[in-house]
């Protein structure tokens, strides 16, 4: 019965001060508390950098162009255009001297030729193919960042995360951390170039057609945009519009097509909200 009654007791609810730690809160210093005018900020992190397409330049900033040190997450409908329009851009901004990069998670070099075909302005656009680096990807990625470069576009951020999470068998949320600290870096201009690196993500939607990716993604976003069709068939009409853009406005929809000839003609259309 003693040895009954012992068992019991070694699995009942252990003591009530058997688990508890020390709770004293941190005492904090608020002496490091910023005020917006003692702020020192370089200047070349709020140029911005025009694509010389004037629509566009408009469209994604209010000071026209692509800004320095910011991030922009760009979804899409299948099919919509969406490496299209943004390497039109991307070209446009590297021939008006700035030192572009395009990272291809999605294409090989055999699909980017055929757009090199289409779009002829793409051809002397540095591109780096992730395929190439797929025994060091991680390495591969920090190493041509720190090479310094105005711009660099990313498709997609979901390949290029998965691919440094199948090397190191880290966890989405590590892995997700890894890169938006390094965008911050480069932002800042962390790199041999003292670039302040702006970057353009395309990143993959949800079933419901929302942004997949998580709320620390969306805080260290500077703008969010979205390719959509508008109607369904060949008749379809595309569309960009930023549905959040710190530097820009929103509401308003860029219409676009695509041509054989390699030209991308751009309308404009503002969104009635009521």
């Amino acid at each position: 019965i003693g040895e009954i009654m012992e068992v019991k007791k070694r699995r009942g609810r252990p003591p009530r001060n058997q688990f508890q730690q020390d709770v004293t809160p941190k005492v904090i210093d608020f002496k490091s508390l910023t005020r917006l005018n003692d702020l020192d900020i370089d200047p070349r992190m709020l140029e911005t950098m025009p694509s010389g397409i004037e629509l566009i330049d408009e469209f994604i900033s209010h000071e026209g162009g692509v800004p320095c040190s910011t991030n922009i997450m760009v979804i899409g409908d299948p099919g919509v255009g969406k490496t299209s329009i943004l390497l039109d851009t991307l070209s446009s901004i590297e021939k008006s001297g700035r030192k572009c990069l395009f990272i291809s998670g999605e294409m090989n070099e055999i699909d980017l030729y055929g757009y090199v075909k289409r779009f002829p302005k793409f051809a002397k656009l540095p591109i780096m193919f992730m395929g190439d680096y797929s025994d060091c990807p991680k390495e591969a990625i920090e190493q041509v960042f720190d090479q310094g470069y105005d711009v660099v576009l990313i498709d997609s951020w979901a390949e290029v995360t998965s691919m440094v999470q199948d090397q190191n068998g880290w966890a989405r949320k590590k892995v997700e951390s890894w890169l938006l600290d390094l965008l911050d870096k480069n932002n800042k201009g962390e790199n041999q170039a003292k670039k302040n690196t702006a970057f353009i993500c395309i990143q993959q939607m949800t079933k419901a057609g929302e942004f997949a990716g998580s709320n620390r993604i969306k805080h260290m976003t500077t703008a969010m945009a979205q390719l959509r069709f508008d109607g369904r068939g060949y008749d379809a009409e595309r569309y960009i519009e930023f549905d959040k853009n710190r530097r820009g406005g929103v509401g308003e929809k860029i219409f676009f097509s695509l041509s054989r000839g390699g030209k991308v003609d751009y309308s404009f259309e503002t969104v009635d909200e009521d």
